[in-house]
């Protein structure tokens, strides 16, 4: 487990929608981590990071109305985003976003702490969704999809990233009995409490269930050896990398797989005109002022704290 898992915290939320219908699902919690300074800076990951911004240049629509990153944590990609009119940097972790919009300023950036599963928006409401490193924590992906294609519009698309369960290292430990998970089996493997490596034929049966068909693949990260990383520089594995990404997608064995998925379902391929939905009961069309945002039908008031709007702390 590496070191930014350690620092999140397990959270549970209650999803009352009717009577009869309370869903609690575990939601990861990065609040208060240094997950910018411990993970990403000074820690040897350039080689990631730069293959991970060549896959998602490849396979992201280069302009657009309107796009969400959801798990955005501090922003690290959202200078990636720069041909969309308005980005959404949505994360549970309030004190992320508040590193983001320290970096990022406001302008055409929106930030809202919520929690995935119960998206903030108005169905039709976005041209494009963003997830990096932000599936591996996702307990329910078929739930999560269902939010993702709901937010779509028509035609939208969805550009992921999964922790991939049968990539080569994992099955050459298998093979030499150093490690007992399977990388062949279907089902996800959670190595630590809501850390996830995923089949790739999984994720697939989720998109396709969600109404998804992938249009691009790409294998990242196939160079992610510790030893490896130390005696050849970052510039040349991400050149090899970035060779590689395609041609050796269909294989599906490097340890991070990014796809691009375009939604199929009827209607305008249009954004709607609401942006903001309720997550408490789905009305959208919220009251705005400068403190906060009210639901006219469940009398919520979700504040906005810092230029954040706080989609966990609603009061009534």
């Amino acid at each position: 487990m590496n070191a930014a898992s350690r620092q999140h915290r397990v959270s549970r939320e209650t999803f009352p929608r009717q009577a009869a219908d309370v869903t609690v699902r575990p939601v990861c919690d990065y609040e208060g981590s240094r997950y910018r300074t411990e993970f990403w800076e000074g820690q040897g990951r350039e080689y990631e990071d730069a293959v991970e911004r060549i896959a998602l240049q490849h396979l992201l629509p280069p302009v657009g109305k309107r796009l969400i990153d959801v798990g955005a944590g501090f922003g690290r990609l959202a200078d990636l985003y720069r041909g969309y009119e308005q980005v959404i940097l949505l994360d549970y972790s309030r004190s992320l976003l508040r590193e983001a919009r320290e970096r990022l300023g406001d302008g055409r950036y929106l930030y809202a702490a919520a929690n995935l599963y119960e998206l903030p928006l108005a169905d039709a409401s976005v041209d494009t969704v963003v997830t990096v490193r932000v599936l591996h924590h996702v307990q329910d992906l078929g739930a999560a999809f269902q939010q993702f294609a709901r937010v779509l519009r028509p035609g939208g698309v969805y550009t992921l990233e999964f922790a991939n369960k049968r990539h080569l290292k994992a099955i050459l430990r298998y093979w030499v009995g150093r490690q007992t998970e399977s990388p062949f089996t279907i089902r996800p493997y959670e190595f630590a409490e809501l850390n996830f490596d995923f089949h790739p034929g999984y994720v697939l049966n989720h998109l396709q269930s969600a109404g998804f068909v992938v249009e691009e693949r790409r294998a990242v990260s196939s160079f992610r050896v510790t030893a490896l990383k130390r005696c050849v520089p970052s510039r040349l594995l991400t050149f090899a990398d970035a060779l590689l990404q395609r041609p050796t997608a269909p294989l599906a064995l490097a340890p991070s797989i990014f796809l691009r998925a375009r939604v199929q379902k009827p209607g305008f391929r249009r954004l709607s005109g609401a942006l903001w939905r309720c997550p408490r009961c789905g009305t959208i069309g919220l009251t705005e002022t400068p403190e906060f945002l009210a639901c006219p039908t469940c009398q919520t008031h979700w504040p906005i704290e810092d230029g954040i709007i706080n989609f966990k702390a609603g009061e009534r």
